[in-house]
């Protein structure tokens, strides 16, 4: 199946979302069947190698049409768009580094093909890699990887941010392997575990969000539960810069689509009383139509960054996801104020929009590690011979 007709489907699906948009957002809780009807709009291709059937044949060719497939998806179901993200963003740990050094070839090659194989076969991938004061940064983790087999591993220790939790089928992570200096990944088949710590995985506490409520976002913790490590030891650098670039573009996709569906939504009803518009509401309102062209233009400069440099648009990146992060905020919620108290009511999509937009800002990297990063390599690009 092409990425189009990928698109074409899953619009149709987020349009049908659309349609039950106010109940959609007083729901603190996912739906699997919504997940069935992405899988079998091809969604789960996203994630899949062109040469085994899927969408994905390189980081510059991919990432636009992934992207626009959660922009288009985000207009329909914001959380649902948020959780689905995560599916190709993990799995672009693997697509976006095709080959590993020479003693993990064979390996890795292996099993590039077993977590692609494991998404045809209808598996959801998600992450959970945020814990308990580490700022966010997944290299300062102090979860444990103890060994309990040649290639098998058990971790233990806190975890939260765990999106889509119950709907995903594998978790990626970061532990300290024991008897090493530094962490690596890891990842988790968490399919039907039972979250009472009998199994080795206990809920500590649900998701409830100011935004993105429906994500299931929860937080863990874990006592040697079963882990596989990736078959490329030590990369977690290496993995994490490669993937970088698209990781960063596919969650700015999903709010761009969130803002966007917003913008047209009070455009529309501000089109019908144009004539009676106040001069501040005037004024505000030009304020978000220029926002609104500044984040697609900053959207539409990440992609072609991306295109053109691959995995070396890591800055570029970077720069177009806190910048887009500030603006739909920005925009959001001069929209609210233009609108007026109706986007306080939790039927109106506005103010819902408004806080989910906000979760850009705590993505990978959060905002203070976005800006120690945008800073740091600021410097060092002027630094350089």
């Amino acid at each position: 199946m092409k990425a189009s007709e990928v698109q074409k489907r899953v619009a149709a699906v987020a349009a049908d979302f659309a349609k039950d948009r106010p109940s959609r957002q007083l729901r603190r809780n996912l739906e699997q069947d919504d997940f069935k009807r992405l899988a079998d709009a091809g969604f789960l291709l996203t994630g899949v190698p062109a040469e085994m059937g899927g969408l994905w044949t390189d980081t510059r060719k991919s990432t636009r049409p992934v992207c626009e497939i959660l922009r288009t998806l985000a207009r329909g179901d914001p959380s649902v768009a948020l959780v689905s993200s995560m599916h190709p963003a993990v799995l672009s740990l693997w697509l976006c580094q095709e080959e590993a050094p020479g003693p993990f070839v064979e390996a890795w090659t292996e099993q590039r093909r077993f977590v692609a194989q494991a998404a045809l076969d209808g598996g959801w991938w998600g992450t959970i890699t945020s814990e308990p004061g580490s700022g966010g940064d997944v290299f300062k983790t102090k979860a444990t990887a103890k060994r309990a087999g040649d290639k098998s591993f058990e971790i233990s220790g806190q975890k939260h941010f765990g999106s889509g939790s119950g709907i995903t089928s594998y978790m990626v992570t970061t532990a300290l392997p024991e008897g090493e200096d530094g962490a690596d990944w890891f990842f988790m088949n968490v399919e039907g575990a039972k979250w009472d710590g009998s199994g080795g995985i206990k809920l500590i506490s649900e998701w409830d969000g100011h935004g993105m409520i429906a994500t299931q976002s929860h937080a863990f913790d874990f006592a040697g539960y079963p882990a596989t490590r990736f078959a490329w030891p030590g990369n977690l650098r290496a993995v994490a810069a490669a993937a970088g670039p698209f990781i960063a573009s596919a969650f700015t996709a999903v709010v761009v689509g969130v803002a966007e569906a917003a913008f047209e939504t009070a455009r529309s009803q501000l089109f019908k009383r144009r004539e009676d518009l106040r001069p501040y509401e005037q004024v505000e309102w030009a304020r978000v139509e220029n926002e609104a062209w500044l984040m697609e233009q900053a959207y539409e400069s990440m992609l072609r960054a991306v295109e053109t440099k691959g995995s070396d648009a890591a800055l570029d990146t970077l720069h177009a996801k806190t910048a887009i992060a500030e603006i739909a905020e920005s925009l959001t919620g001069r929209i609210s104020r233009v609108i007026g108290g109706g986007t306080f009511h939790r039927a109106s999509p506005l103010g819902w929009a408004f806080e989910d937009v906000r979760a850009l800002g705590f993505l990978r990297p959060p905002w203070s590690l976005a800006f120690d990063s945008i800073v740091e390599r600021t410097w060092e690009r002027l630094n350089a011979p």
